[in-house]
């Protein structure tokens, strides 16, 4: 069984970045691909970001091309989405998921 819990997120000014929301598996057995959603004001929360494996590699919404990476560290298996240009319209509560395991969530706030 793997618990996931995430971290970081906070409030930036637009245009800005910030300590990315990261999320680490404790108790896990091998690496799991995981991907990031985020879930606006209103809104349906939705896929931003995601790994595949066997090659890895990382996959992003066009929203977020170009501002958002996916960072993993598998020795710590933990796993960041690093975002840069931020704009107002990010500010959402971000979510990672492994397999059915959701996290439970990071605020992200961009003020204008």
């Amino acid at each position: 069984q793997v618990q996931l819990v995430e971290f970081g997120g906070g409030l930036v000014q637009t245009g800005g970045s910030l300590k990315p929301p990261c999320a680490a598996s404790v108790i896990n057995s091998g690496i799991i691909p995981m991907a990031w959603y985020r879930q606006r004001s209103g809104r349906q929360r939705e896929l931003v970001a995601n790994e595949t494996v066997l090659p890895y590699s990382t996959n992003y919404e066009d929203a977020v091309k170009g501002r958002f990476t996916i960072s993993r560290d598998n020795i710590k298996n933990t796993v960041c989405l690093q975002m840069n240009s931020l704009k107002p319209g990010d500010t959402a509560v971000y979510y990672c998921i492994t397999g059915t395991l959701w996290g439970r969530g990071t605020q992200v706030t961009v003020s204008s």
